[in-house]
């Protein structure tokens, strides 16, 4: 079983605490987004969990509890990009983050830090010519410290349309993307870095920019030193490349505050969603209601592949 932590919500930022007592206690409780008030009981045994993949902006809480996960494998989707406090409000300095991620990488190897720089957004402030100045700065100081950057484009989700249209963001035509991903590919490849594409329908392999599976499975395998037997993950969009994971997040519990996410996007939901917080709570910022909700067992396995292969 793979482990999400989280696409809905910056676990390693927020709730660290909460984290880590779900693993001393070695299960979880995670509520169906589709159906709130169905809640799945996830086994979070280092038997079962063969990764764990983290999603955040800032590590920086979870750096010296790591302790605690030495019985497990993970990685780290970590999101720097060249954004100031109009579009992402309460992320501490960048040089703080680019020195989190330089502890980061020295803590737990180069390979396991993915450098996402997403998504890539264009107004009147955010040019492509900004995006090349910063993101080239950001990739000099990186490049000892991560093997690759994943790139996206915004998306205009229904949920924060307003949020973007008021800033001045605008969808950029296919040739403007296709430039800015030649240009900041070559500036990657100057640094020695591999760069890949999340979740983009657009084919960027002439600029030497492959598609990528931010749940890897090869990645994954690579760290662990077994082959693994894993889908595609059939509930996320076509054009991604993620094998399937269970998501033990919230939505509208990140305090990034992020004006593009389409995760968290309701004030007043994440306002009551953190009232509920309980570090030592089996479940992420939510109460259980006797009465409504309806705990289920899920079946959960290890997804190795260890028996012996004989080629002939």
């Amino acid at each position: 079983m793979i482990i999400s932590a989280s696409r809905r919500s910056d676990i390693p930022a927020f709730f660290s605490d909460w984290f880590i007592n779900r693993i001393k206690e070695r299960y979880v409780f995670v509520r169906n987004p589709m159906n709130i008030h169905q809640i799945s009981k996830i086994d979070l045994s280092p038997e079962v969990v063969d990764c764990i993949v983290f999603w955040t902006k800032n590590p920086l809480p979870l750096i010296n509890k790591l302790d605690y996960l030495n019985n497990y494998n993970y990685y780290f989707q970590y999101t720097l990009n060249s954004y100031t406090n109009d579009l992402e409000v309460n992320l501490p300095t960048k040089n703080e983050l680019i020195d989190a991620f330089k502890i980061l990488s020295d803590s737990i190897g180069r390979e396991k830090v993915i450098w996402r720089y997403d998504p890539i957004l264009i107004n009147k402030k955010y040019t492509i010519e900004y995006h090349e100045l910063h993101f080239e700065k950001l990739a000099k100081s990186l490049k000892d410290y991560t093997e690759k950057c994943v790139i996206s484009f915004v998306d205009f989700y229904r949920n924060v349309n307003k949020k973007l249209n008021y800033l001045g963001i605008y969808d950029i035509p296919m040739e403007a993307k296709k430039n800015i991903v030649k240009k900041l590919s070559q500036i990657a490849s100057s640094y020695g870095l591999k760069m890949e594409a999340c979740s983009e329908d657009i084919d960027f392999s002439i600029y030497n920019v492959g598609k990528s599976k931010c749940i890897d499975n090869k990645l994954i395998e690579r760290i662990i030193g077994s082959p693994i037997k894993v889908e595609k993950d059939k509930n996320q969009r076509l054009a991604c490349g993620c094998v399937s994971s269970i998501d033990i997040g919230l939505y509208n519990t990140c305090q990034n505050g992020c004006k593009y996410c389409y995760a968290n996007y309701q004030i007043d939901t994440i306002l009551h969603n953190l009232k509920n917080y309980d570090v030592n709570s089996p479940l992420l910022c939510s109460k259980i209601d006797s009465y409504k909700d309806r705990i289920y067992e899920r079946k959960v396995e290890s997804l190795k592949q260890n028996q012996i292969r004989f080629d002939l």
